[in-house]
């Protein structure tokens, strides 16, 4: 593989940790370190990755998994939550373009509206149904249009060592709960964030290359589906503790600020028509999650 010069905004994050891991010279600012709506911040780190690429005899590359997250939060602060999710991506993706520096934006599965009855596909209609959905198709767009070498990876139900995700959250409710309630009626695909990293190295290297997949919109999730509810389930199991103490509740019994999408499940084959490595079944992840 092509030898990489990383810049990787959102470093401090899961994702972000997770690739710091995996190439330990990339470069991985926090949102405090590298503010992606700062022109000037930005121009700066993405000029001084591409020098020292030169010297390196590498390739530069940025990917950025620097977003606004906060799904619930998003509905009372849309414009602070579209300032990260798509001003930023303008900003960097335009700085990118300037020093011929490719990107790889990770995006979500909440850009669509949920109501398919299959796999979502990257050409499909977008139809966020919540705030953080739309800042980031609107992040998306900015991206594609900026005039740089970009590609777009939309994943979905990620979760890791750092940071607060749904794995974390089930492995204290279990210590704190004899029962808990957990929605049954929102299908998706969880993702652990070490697979996704291993991912997206693989196809920045394809890109540093310069065999970039002709198709700029990809989705890479783990493999399979589940609801929240077989997801907490399958995390109790792990944990040692009874499945069964996890029961199903429907949406409109846990009402929430930001609508969810019934169903989130990402097709992955554009990915392997791109001839990147799928990402294991998400259950065969997070079995390997817990036993590291």
């Amino acid at each position: 593989m092509t030898v990489l010069s990383l810049l990787v905004p959102g470093g401090s994050g899961q994702l972000g940790q997770d690739i710091a891991a995996l190439v330990p010279d990339a470069v991985t600012p926090s949102s405090a370190e590298l503010n992606v709506r700062d022109t000037g911040q930005v121009i700066a780190a993405v000029t001084a990755l591409a020098a020292r690429a030169r010297a390196a005899g590498t390739s530069p590359v940025v990917i950025n998994a620097a977003a606004y997250t906060a799904v619930d939060a998003a509905e009372a602060d849309e414009e602070r939550a579209f300032a990260v999710n798509a001003d930023g991506p303008r900003v960097l993706a335009a700085a990118c373009s300037s020093r011929g520096v490719p990107l790889i934006h990770v995006s979500t599965d909440y850009v669509f509206a949920g109501d398919a009855t299959s796999p979502y596909e990257p050409g499909d209609r977008l139809g966020p149904l919540n705030a953080y959905g739309r800042t980031k198709a609107a992040g998306e767009d900015a991206v594609l249009g900026s005039g740089a070498r970009s590609w777009i990876v939309r994943t979905s139900w990620v979760y890791g060592k750092t940071g607060s995700n749904f794995v974390k959250t089930m492995a204290r409710l279990e210590k704190e709960r004899e029962e808990l309630s957990v929605v049954d009626d929102q299908t998706g695909s969880p993702t652990w964030s070490r697979d996704l990293a291993a991912g997206l190295l693989e196809l920045a290297g394809r890109v540093a290359a310069g065999e970039g997949p002709a198709q700029r919109v990809l989705h890479c999730t783990g493999g399979g589906s589940t609801t929240w509810c077989g997801f907490a389930r399958a995390i109790f199991a792990e944990l040692g503790a009874d499945p069964a103490r996890v029961k199903p509740c429907t949406t409109a019994e846990f009402p929430r600020p930001a609508t969810r999408p019934a169903y989130g499940v990402l097709s992955n084959a554009s990915w392997r028509e791109a001839g990147l490595t799928p990402l294991r079944d998400w259950t065969e992840a997070l079995k390997a999650y817990f036993a590291s």
